[in-house]
């Protein structure tokens, strides 16, 4: 199977119009485009486009996976709960002629959206060229390989396949993540001395690598 690819907040919030529509909730990232499209015009539409790029796990329970749900005070029966208003998929509170019951499996359930998850921990590197001595600032997430971050990193320099990644002059290992590679996440105990994380973002040294040999 092939791994998941992460996004951070920032990637998501993005998407944020009717024609180019993502959400994220509890972990997972949805492109919800083509729903959009399929209900073109339908009210139920609203919530969801109100918070396109947005995070909307506070609509489910994390324990069933499902809208939440309380009981409405009206008819004492288990209805699901929707303050925003009610959305695509989500059935009318009492019977009605115009709602076809048979919506098959509703989008929050349906994985054809999913297009990866969201990252628990968004951090920032600092990239050096050391050829170049160009620096660069890049976001990442937590979870990825150095693979991955040299291919978010790719957009600035095309040619990262030609240079071999170190952290204080030891090799990386770019299959392995930033905690794999004795990077730990130190926020919380720069947190904690009350010391600016900017002062302290790791730096990765990117060294080029000269195949020309002369004999």
């Amino acid at each position: 199977m092939s791994r998941s690819r992460y996004f951070t907040p920032g990637e998501v919030s993005v998407h944020n119009s009717a024609a180019d529509l993502w959400v994220s909730f509890l972990g997972k990232v949805c492109n919800l485009t083509l729903l959009v499209e399929e209900h073109m015009g339908d009210i139920l539409l609203m919530p969801i486009v109100e918070c396109a790029g947005k995070d909307i796990s506070h609509w489910f329970d994390p324990q069933t996976k499902d809208v939440l749900t309380h009981v409405d005070p009206v008819t004492n029966c288990v209805r699901y709960f929707t303050p925003r208003g009610r959305f695509v998929h989500v059935p009318p509170p009492g019977p009605r002629s115009d709602w076809d019951t048979d919506v098959g499996r509703p989008w929050w359930r349906n994985r054809d959206y999913e297009v990866g998850l969201l990252t628990a921990k968004v951090r920032w590197l600092r990239v050096v060229n050391t050829l170049t001595s160009q620096e660069q600032l890049l976001e990442v997430c937590s979870e990825e390989t150095l693979e991955e971050v040299a291919r978010r990193y790719s957009r600035y320099n095309t040619h990262t396949a030609g240079y071999t990644w170190k952290h204080g002059g030891g090799l990386l290992a770019m299959d392995r993540t930033l905690p794999e590679n004795g990077l730990p996440d130190q926020d919380p105990e720069l947190d904690l001395c009350r010391l600016d994380r900017d002062l302290f973002t790791p730096a990765l040294t990117l060294h080029f690598n000269d195949d020309l040999t002369e004999l």
